[in-house]
């Protein structure tokens, strides 16, 4: 197996890819799974943490893999290159099974290699995916594993890939006892769902809340109003503006209002499209109703947001004295971090705060 690292990847998705396949090898005492770490030019590749690695080989050099997984992190439309693209098409044209955890599905993407195939990607890179290659069929599951494409989300999703690769491959008995050598009490299935932003204790303590949320999220273009969204959840109006109160702090309209520009905060970093356009895909009547409810809700203008994104990190000037006393590597990686969508938003969650801006 070949795995390529794309600068600024996750350093968790590579090694919850890896570590089943060492781990396989160890329970049958034998070389099941060789593996080799490669970067474009055979230089050092640096995770989205600052940790650099040590890669076995360069994409430049003649190999034989059954399997490629491509592994991505943060800014990933803008941290490949045009020659690893080149390589993906000819592993293809090799009929190698072409892999990606995290974001990395997004250059499989680009490379028009996934193109009338079922696609898993981490939720952050998805509405970029979608509007981007909508040839692609993106899902919102935790991974999809088909006969020539692999693809999941991130974090310790590409363990539980790769443990259904290896049961598919050599039966379960194998794969979970790799899972309990791992310590891990449950192996995912591949049919499960990314989970929802809000807090998974809270929507298996509500299921009607975590339903009305998942309705908003699944209904973004064209916003749903309240009473049908209660009723759709079978509940009253009157208890659903209850839960969302007692719950998450806010009124129904006020987090709708925030999945919807949440969704206008990541087309306005992954995506080159209009303030018209990403006005009209979150549910805005104009740009100007869209500029001002993002300006009220979020703190600042849109246009400022895509700035950000574009924004050399060399020029990065936005860091406080604590900050720049951090040891160098953090420092380096929450420089780069800034063009992702989650940039600094732990901190203005609030969804409390000040009026509801409407539904148009």
């Amino acid at each position: 197996m070949g795995f390529l690292l794309i600068e600024n990847f996750t350093l968790i998705a590579l090694s919850t890819a890896v570590e089943p396949l060492r781990m396989a090898n160890q329970l049958a005492g034998s070389e099941l799974y060789s593996w080799k770490l490669l970067t474009d030019g055979g230089g050092y590749a640096r995770a989205s943490d600052g940790i650099t690695m040590v890669p076995d080989g360069s994409i430049q050099e003649e190999h034989r893999f059954d399997l490629v997984i491509v592994v991505a992190g943060i800014d990933v439309p803008r941290s490949f290159s045009c020659r690893e693209v080149r390589w993906l098409k000819q592993m293809d044209r090799r009929h190698v099974l072409l892999g990606a955890v995290c974001t990395g599905p997004y250059v499989l993407a680009s490379a028009g290699l996934l193109d009338g195939h079922s696609c898993s990607a981490h939720w952050e890179c998805l509405e970029a995916m979608q509007e981007g290659f909508p040839r692609v069929q993106t899902n919102n599951r935790l991974f999809t594993v088909g006969r020539e494409r692999m693809t999941c989300t991130g974090g310790t999703v590409p363990m539980h890939m790769m443990l259904s690769f290896l049961a598919r491959r050599h039966g379960k008995e194998l794969s979970n006892a790799i899972s309990h050598m791992f310590v891990c009490d449950r192996v995912r299935e591949d049919s499960e769902q990314q989970p929802m932003p809000m807090h998974p204790r809270l929507a298996c303590a509500q299921p009607k809340l975590a339903e009305a949320a998942q309705l908003m999220e699944a209904n973004i273009e064209e916003p749903i109003e309240l009473q049908e969204l209660a009723t759709l959840a079978g509940i009253s109006r009157r208890q659903l503006e209850r839960l969302f109160l007692k719950h998450m702090g806010c009124t129904p309209s006020r987090y709708y209002l925030r999945v919807r520009l949440n969704r206008a905060r990541r087309l306005l970093k992954q995506t080159s499209c209009s303030l018209v356009a990403i006005a009209s895909m979150c549910g805005f009547v104009s740009a100007t109703h869209f500029s001002r409810c993002y300006r009220k809700v979020m703190g600042r203008a849109p246009k400022y947001e895509r700035m950000d994104a574009y924004t050399p990190v060399a020029t990065d000037t936005s860091l406080t004295d604590t900050q720049t006393s951090l040891p160098s590597s953090s420092l380096q990686a929450l420089r780069r971090a800034r063009t992702e969508p989650t940039y600094g938003t732990f901190l203005g969650r609030g969804h409390g705060s000040g009026e509801d801006t409407g539904s148009g």
